[in-house]
């Protein structure tokens, strides 16, 4: 099994972490997800950086 994604504020995994939601890169909201850095993006952004969310 992959191991999961940590959100690099509170070192949580997404389903756990109650830090805001918001995308790092452009700030918005729309479909945010917890990528392998550890910061939240958008489903624009992690399109346009070739980013994956966890599955």
């Amino acid at each position: 099994m992959a191991e999961k994604y940590r959100c690099a504020v509170c070192d949580l995994e997404e389903s756990s972490c109650a830090c805001d939601k918001y995308c790092f890169l452009c700030q918005g909201g729309n479909e945010v997800r917890l990528c392998s850095d550890g910061l939240y993006y958008c489903l624009e952004c992690r399109e346009a950086c070739d980013l994956e969310a966890q599955v």
